[in-house]
């Protein structure tokens, strides 16, 4: 009887540290995986969060258990390559190549998240970044092209427009950004009915900018920062610029662009809605 308890005592020991080990192993097993896209080779502003970025998001994917890998080879823009994750992030720039352009299309057609940031939605022609890829900015981003910016990067009110959407619904009515460059697109993307404002520039924030031309300062206007396309898993975010000094040649940063909080918690939920899961 002693032996047969002594059998019984260990067999249940190593049921139990089997049951441990099943449970520690469920709970790495990330939620969901993430891959940003970057090229990280013009303006320093732009590298300056791209840095940052690929430091700030692996220290959430730690905390909220999801994986995140970033590259700068923009090849990898191919169905076979974009099946490994759930959410694809521009953090600067966007595809070139027509290959790279269908492959994103279709893994956006076909349920995949997105989240761009700042320049990934800039298109200017003529420019190195000319308006020649219709399905994106104008059906999927419906922003068309780059319009104007302020000058120079500084913080703004941001007004949660859309209080119903997962990703702003606990946010409080109006918060603090960090610094940023802000932009203006050539289409009113109130007049689209695919897309669903997030977030714009609260009047609070007026004049926004410091110049030194008087065009790089808002006065007034209607200015988008955050949208959503209801056709696809995304959300665009015009943040990503930090300051920088410029005028003396040590391109030093001098902002972070996930120095606000809220601002950060909103980039949270954005990824947690672009990946289908709930934050």
């Amino acid at each position: 009887m002693e032996f047969k308890r002594i059998v019984l005592t260990l067999i249940t020991g190593l049921l139990l540290c089997l049951s441990i080990r099943a449970v520690k192993a469920q709970a790495k097993t990330p939620k969901f995986k993430v891959i940003a896209f970057y090229t990280a080779k013009n303006d320093h502003a732009h590298i300056s969060y791209v840095h940052e970025a690929n430091k700030w998001f692996p220290r959430m994917a730690l905390k909220y258990n999801f994986s995140y890998d970033s590259t700068s080879n923009w090849s990898n823009m191919n169905a076979e390559f974009l099946s490994n994750y759930q959410v694809v992030l521009f953090l600067d720039t966007r595809p070139e190549e027509p290959i790279q352009r269908a492959a994103f299309e279709k893994y956006m057609e076909t349920g995949g998240g997105w989240i761009g940031f700042h320049f990934a939605a800039f298109a200017l022609t003529p420019s190195d970044f000319p308006q020649n890829w219709d399905w994106y900015h104008h059906h999927f981003l419906g922003s068309g092209s780059y319009g104007s910016n302020t000058w120079r990067p500084t913080s703004a009110i941001l007004r949660v427009e859309n209080r119903k959407h997962p990703v702003t619904s606990r946010l409080p009515e109006t918060f603090k950004a960090a610094a940023n460059e802000w932009y203006r697109w050539s289409e009113d993307l109130r007049t689209n009915p695919d897309i669903r404002i997030l977030l714009s520039v609260d009047s609070s924030s007026f004049p926004l900018g410091t110049g030194p031309k008087q065009s790089e300062i808002w006065h007034s206007g209607y200015y988008p920062v955050a949208w959503t396309n209801i056709k696809y898993r995304m959300v665009y975010i015009n943040m990503g610029h930090n300051d920088m000094d410029y005028e003396n040649h040590t391109i030093k940063d001098l902002s972070s662009s996930f120095s606000s909080e809220t601002q950060n918690e909103f980039l949270l939920r954005s990824l947690f809605f672009a990946a289908k899961k709930k934050f």
